[in-house]
């Protein structure tokens, strides 16, 4: 059963919320989206979890879809976990006495990353995909950039999200897919990396790392190094050879798909 709706997140801004909830649920997952995009972009997805009896929890992140706030933009780097935050406690009064999990891919990766970090335990694991949390490859230049919080750039993403073409072709033509980003997001973004190269100890849960291994995007670097740094004992990497940044919309998404629904499964009692 699927249902819509706004949330009220911690600061009172309307997120846009979709539920995607079974009969039996054995387990619940907080999925988290990308840079620009939306979670109506992760019904396949949300599909495959529900086939496992797994309830989904989707948001679009403020400034993006159908949330509110001001158009791909944050104010301070710590908002953007808060939200996850927020989903998370939300999700977890609804599936009490289930494993909870937090899957985020590329900024909604890292925004996954920086809960964990700032929020140890509230999930009962974190899966990653494609996560910006090095910065390794300077996709939006030097960082910070000296300029006015709401000067904005256009979104040059799409050229590398996925080797499909027609996965490319729609996110160009999807009208909640947005057009441009502000220095204030990307600012925001090299105050989180930084945190989470100074704060990595403080990550401890378990954690399923996935990447793609030819992403244009964000480095799989980023991922190994994270992989390497953090303190979770219950850790696992798998990076993808000839695949994109976009690891579960690429032509063999089934493959990572599988994986992490593999490695729920070992986790749900």
């Amino acid at each position: 059963m699927r249902t819509e709706g706004m949330f009220s997140t911690f600061d009172g801004t309307q997120l846009f919320l979709v539920k995607d909830l079974v009969t039996k649920p054995r387990a619940a997952v907080v999925i988290v989206h990308g840079l620009c995009e939306h979670q109506g972009r992760y019904d396949y997805v949300a599909a495959r979890l529900n086939a496992q009896q797994i309830n989904v929890y989707r948001f679009d992140h403020r400034g993006h879809g159908r949330s509110e706030g001001k158009k791909v933009f944050y104010s301070a780097w710590t908002e953007i976990s808060d939200d996850v935050n927020a989903v998370v406690e939300m999700a977890a009064k609804e599936n009490e006495g289930r494993p909870l999990f937090v899957m985020g891919h590329s900024m909604g990766g890292y925004a996954a990353t920086c809960f964990a970090t700032r929020f140890p335990g509230k999930a009962d694991g974190i899966v990653l995909s494609g996560a910006l949390t090095r910065y390794n490859c300077p996709c939006a230049g030097e960082l910070p950039i000296d300029a006015p919080a709401d000067m904005y750039s256009p979104n040059a993403l799409g050229d590398g999200v996925c080797s499909d073409p027609a996965v490319g072709e729609a996110y160009a033509a999807d009208p909640y897919v947005e057009k441009e980003i502000s220095v204030g997001l990307l600012n925001s973004i090299y105050e989180g990396v930084e945190y989470l190269k100074k704060e990595a100890a403080a990550f401890v849960d378990p954690v399923l790392i996935l990447h793609g291994a030819d992403d244009g995007l964000v480095s799989e670097l980023d991922s190994r190094q994270l992989f390497g740094d953090i303190s979770s004992k219950d850790k696992s990497l798998r990076i993808y050879a000839g695949m994109y940044h976009e690891i579960f919309n690429e032509f063999e998404k089934d493959e990572p798909i599988g994986d992490m629904i593999c490695w729920l499964n070992r986790r749900i009692k």
